[in-house]
């Protein structure tokens, strides 16, 4: 992988989530209670507790989460795969474990989202650095400013 693109790498994420959080047995992904820390308890992060988690770090940088689930990884994932490493489509649906008949188009799910933004610069996408936009509710554009 390349530099520019190591915060996407899973194996440092979880290096760095091991070395932050300072599990050493049982589940590697907890429960977080208040105050964004783990839970006294050893009690796995649920797959609702995870939603709810990331619906609020959308709420944090004003992004209405209604149309966001935990699908909306397969969504950029397969994205990024396809428009910036040029994946094709049947690698794209091997890698995650689709049909490759395209019989039922659920790659397209996942390549054309409704909330996808065509305003913003696919190279943007993945940069960690970008400052959170807003939209205006008035003319759809969008500046860093407001």
């Amino acid at each position: 992988m390349p530099a520019s693109e190591a915060h996407l790498c899973p194996v440092r994420a979880i290096t760095d989530w091991i070395g932050a959080s300072k599990i050493t047995t049982s589940y590697l992904f907890r429960k977080i209670a208040s105050g964004d820390r783990m839970a006294e308890a050893n009690q796995p992060m649920t797959s609702e507790h995870f939603l709810e988690l990331f619906h609020n770090n959308l709420l944090d940088i004003g992004v209405d989460p209604s149309s966001y689930g935990t699908h909306s990884f397969h969504c950029g994932g397969c994205q990024y795969l396809h428009i910036d490493c040029h994946w094709p489509l049947r690698r794209i649906c091997e890698w995650g474990g689709w049909s490759t008949e395209f019989t039922n188009m659920t790659i397209v799910k996942y390549l054309i989202s409704h909330n996808n933004d065509p305003t913003k610069p696919h190279e943007q996408f993945f940069n960690p650095d970008q400052r959170p936009t807003v939209k205006c509710p008035h003319c759809g554009r969008s500046c860093t400013c407001t």
